[in-house]
């Protein structure tokens, strides 16, 4: 007889509701989609709160259903007025926890928890600016949960320095990879082709790669001037790949720099790019040059995953993620790390990653992919989940 699966006891069973501005693009996005794959697949209600946007069918492929809010918005009623609306959610649907993923919305999550008395549940996805009291309450609702998740352990340490969260509310739940889709044997040639044409890129030349919406802080411009360090000595293309998101003043003055150091034909700006796994096997290398700490540093991972070499700014959990000395022998080095801003830094890991005899690089990339492993999908979902069945229904500390 086939396998049937045991029927599930919707006693038992959860209904989360997830909320978060859009589904478009982006590490938390993609986390909610995950998550709510994780509990359709063991049976539980998974309910994303949100705008919508280009995710969307994956989202409802996974097993979880979009519930239509104006959740992007930051104006202050709207945000109270979301709160009605997120209650009346919960109430209907008989939510059992409220799980926000982002500043304004959870701000009405959070009211619509404290008018329900479901439990109230944050991930803190981003190192958020901070200059300012005001800034600093904006922030805050993050640190509200009577669970707060942090991505990495970097940023547990600073929601417990920033907002006094007990560390015993705090889980550090790495963000999830899923290793299926970053194998460099699951690329056919097809797509790595199609992906090559697409960019204008010669066959046989080496891609420096870096995957990041287009802003200042992700260090575009630092990677540009070390690629001219280099240019004159290694034959390369920089692909920089990302939504400019509005800021087509900046896009432009990447263009701009680009001709003023003579690398015309040499850098590609392609936009937002949807298959990563592709363009990760195209890649010669990784880098992430942010000059700001990331909260957790997805890319890093999924080109370590690939066994592609990567080199990264040296802040945030960047530690966590890449080995490299001195936390690391150099004969567990998984990547480089760089000062970040220093573009004659990262001009030298460049030039060294670049040149790595074959031997070396494939040692590199075994110990990648192993190091990889540690932050996978299966695990952060695993945690997830472990997490939602641990807090007690209507049991709000906060």
């Amino acid at each position: 007889m086939p396998f049937e699966p045991p029927a599930v006891n919707r006693k038992m069973s959860k209904t989360i509701l997830q909320v978060i501005p859009n589904l478009d693009t982006g590490g938390a996005e993609r986390t909610a989609v995950d998550i709510a794959a994780a509990l359709s697949a063991r049976g539980d209600i998974a309910l994303v709160a949100s705008e919508g946007g280009r995710m969307e069918a994956e989202l409802k492929a996974a097993g979880g259903e979009l519930c239509e809010l104006p959740l992007a918005s930051k104006n202050p009623l709207v945000m109270v007025a979301n709160a009605g609306r997120l209650a009346a959610l919960v109430r209907a649907r008989s939510v059992d926890i409220v799980h926000a993923r982002s500043r304004a919305p959870a701000w009405s999550a959070l009211l619509a928890c404290r008018m329900t008395g479901v439990p109230f549940v944050t991930t803190y996805h981003g190192i958020y600016g901070q200059k300012s009291a005001l800034k600093g309450f904006y922030n805050s609702v993050m640190a509200r949960g009577d669970a707060v998740i942090a991505n990495s352990g970097y940023t547990a340490d600073l929601i417990a320095a920033r907002h006094g969260t007990p560390k015993g509310r705090i889980t550090t739940i790495y963000r999830g990879t899923d290793l299926s889709r970053f194998d460099p044997g699951a690329i056919g040639p097809e797509r790595t082709g199609q992906l090559r044409a697409q960019w204008g890129i010669a066959e046989g030349t080496p891609i420096i790669l870096n995957v990041a919406r287009l802003t200042s802080w992700k260090g575009q411009e630092v990677l540009i001037e070390a690629a001219a360090r280099i240019a004159q000595k290694a034959d390369f293309a920089l692909v920089l790949a990302g939504d400019a998101q509005g800021r087509e003043s900046y896009r432009a003055r990447l263009l701009a720099q680009t001709e003023g150091l003579g690398l015309s034909g040499r850098v590609f700006l392609p936009g937002h790019t949807d298959d990563v796994p592709a363009a990760l096997a195209l890649a010669s290398l990784a880098v992430v040059a942010s000059t700001e700490p990331e909260a957790f540093g997805r890319f890093a991972v999924e080109a370590q995953a690939m066994g592609v070499p990567t080199i990264v700014s040296d802040l945030g959990p960047a530690r966590e993620t890449v080995l490299a000395p001195p936390e690391a022998d150099d004969e567990e080095r998984s990547g480089w790390r760089v000062s970040a801003g220093d573009s004659a830094g990262l001009a030298r890991a460049l030039e060294t990653a670049l040149a790595l005899p074959h031997v070396e690089r494939e040692a590199v990339a075994r110990r990648a992919r192993a190091h990889a492993a540690t932050f996978s999908l299966a695990a952060m979902t695993a945690a997830t989940l472990k997490l939602y069945d641990e807090i007690p229904s209507g049991a709000r500390k906060r």
